[in-house]
């Protein structure tokens, strides 16, 4: 009666578990959870603690066999990369869930919760979580480590201009630091007649090429050297070396053109002055004040060269000035500047104000001379032209005074400029005072020119007040609205760092 009782009692469909004796439900192992883990650990064989490589300078992960990749914090291209560390391992077992557990940022630890499921004895499945430990070691790519080697490279392009003056050198470094072309050297180095650039993949090499061919005329050449060969794989390490050579002609040169170009542009005068260099030659004819543009490759098949050094300017100071209204106008004549006017000047060399010797000439700058302004340009009657076209031309053809721009008072202009510019960060061989004065030439032709100045990034300098557009002398200057403000990093109160980006102003 007694057995009835504890039988009728006991739930149905329940057994007791052979090694505690705990009721529970039957099961092919006739056993409880609890004496089934304790007898057989799924888990077995994965590692609870892994090493993962991670490369500080570009905050990438290493995956094997040679990959980096780049990897958010908890995101699903992490956990994948954890996961294939033990991915021989879990190939064992059933893998149901993973996900991470938190850590603080800079434990270099990443924890990842897994679940599993395998099969035990005799069909029965146990289903187990636990939590691997990865451990974060740092380690330099390759990529970063030829960086921080400054001595390895695969390609290196040689920028060169045979020209005394840096000028089509200052406007390109801003065209470079606007597109972030640089980003991808390794190495930028600065020699007496141009730039070098060095970067670890010959792609990025032509990609650049391609840039310059776009920005200032020039030509290139390319070259290889075999470094070493594996004959076993048939594979080849070359170094590349590009050569960009820009046109020897700057801004503010007097260029004296071969006839038969200057017949192709319009019968235009032989003697002509560069008034601007971008991705062509912008000439202007003081005659006539007819202009023309060159490119890169039609330079190249009627080359011609500056009749004078940069240095050769000299000062004058306008005696008298008129206007010219009526432009006569040949045959086939090209475009006309509307920006400029044609004047007629009598000028004086400051140096000779004790003598009466004057000069007479055209020039394209009637719009910003009066009498008694001062006004730098060539005297090609005292200079000795060493030129093949010159020498060929009528001597009537020549003229005596090639004006170039006014003359204002640099120290004025200097401490009155509230506007910077940013540069690249290269290797310089010397930096001596003839350079600093190019440099200064160049913002001066910022100020004045505002076709070369849309191409070029101008941040505020807040150092300096702002003042008005024109000075006393009425020297031109950049109008705030024309200037970004500079970038900047700021720490903001959870000590994350708030980037603000150069935005024009209004």
């Amino acid at each position: 009666m007694e057995y009835m009782t504890e039988s009728t009692n006991r739930s149905p469909g329940h057994i007791l578990c052979c090694e505690c004796g705990v009721p529970i439900s039957p099961n092919p192992a006739n056993i409880c959870v609890a004496c089934l883990r304790s007898k057989v650990d799924i888990s077995q064989g994965i590692p609870k603690q892994v090493s993962i490589s991670f490369c500080k300078q570009c905050q990438r992960y290493f995956q094997p066999p040679g990959t980096w990749i780049q990897c958010a914090l908890e995101s699903r291209e992490l956990l994948a990369l954890c996961l294939n560390k033990i991915k021989a391992p879990l190939s064992k077992v059933r893998l149901v869930d993973a996900g991470f557990v938190w850590t603080e940022p800079h434990s270099k630890r990443l924890k990842v919760k897994l679940t599993i499921q395998k099969e035990v004895m005799n069909g029965a499945i146990l289903q187990q979580v636990f939590v691997v430990d990865y451990v974060v070691q740092c380690q330099m790519c390759g990529d970063c480590h030829r960086v921080e080697a400054k001595d390895f490279w695969k390609a290196v392009i040689q920028v060169r201009q045979k020209t005394l003056h840096k000028k089509t050198f200052y406007y390109l470094e801003q065209l470079i630091l606007k597109y972030g072309m640089h980003q991808n050297t390794l190495r930028i180095k600065e020699i007496h007649d141009g730039l070098d650039f060095y970067y670890s993949s010959k792609q990025h090499a032509q990609k650049m090429v391609e840039f310059l061919q776009c920005t200032v005329p020039c030509r290139y050449k390319a070259s290889q050297r075999l470094i070493s060969q594996d004959i076993h794989s048939n594979t080849y390490n070359y170094k590349s070396t590009f050569s960009v050579e820009i046109v020897p002609v700057c801004k503010d040169n007097v260029v004296c053109l071969s006839p038969k170009l200057a017949q192709s542009l319009g019968n235009m005068n032989q003697i002509c002055v560069c008034i601007r260099v971008t991705s062509a030659i912008h000439l202007i004819d003081p005659n006539t004040l007819q202009v023309a543009d060159v490119d890169g490759s039609t330079f190249w098949n009627h080359p011609f060269n500056s009749l004078c050094h940069p240095k050769q300017l000299e000062e004058f100071i306008v005696m008298d000035c008129s206007i010219v209204r009526d432009i006569k106008r040949g045959a086939g004549a090209g475009m006309i500047s509307k920006k400029h006017t044609l004047g007629e000047v009598w000028v004086q060399k400051t140096s000779e104000l004790n003598t009466d010797k004057q000069y007479f000439c055209r020039t394209h700058l009637g719009h910003l001379l009066n009498p008694g302004d001062l006004v730098l340009g060539f005297d090609l009657a005292n200079c000795n032209l060493n030129d093949e076209h010159v020498n060929k031309m009528n001597s009537d053809r020549v003229p005596d005074v090639v004006l170039i721009k006014k003359s204002y008072d640099r120290t004025k202009r200097q401490r009155r400029r509230n506007w910077k510019l940013k540069e690249l960060a290269r290797e310089r061989e010397n930096m001596d005072t003839d350079d600093e004065r190019q440099y200064q030439d160049f913002l001066e032709d910022l100020e004045e020119d505002e076709t070369i100045r849309k191409n070029v990034n101008i941040y505020r300098d807040s150092a300096i007040p702002v003042e008005s557009d024109t000075d006393d002398e009425g020297a031109p200057r950049i109008s705030l609205a024309e200037m970004l403000e500079d970038l900047h990093i700021s720490q903001d109160a959870t000590g994350g760092e708030d980037l603000r980006k150069g935005r024009r102003l209004e």
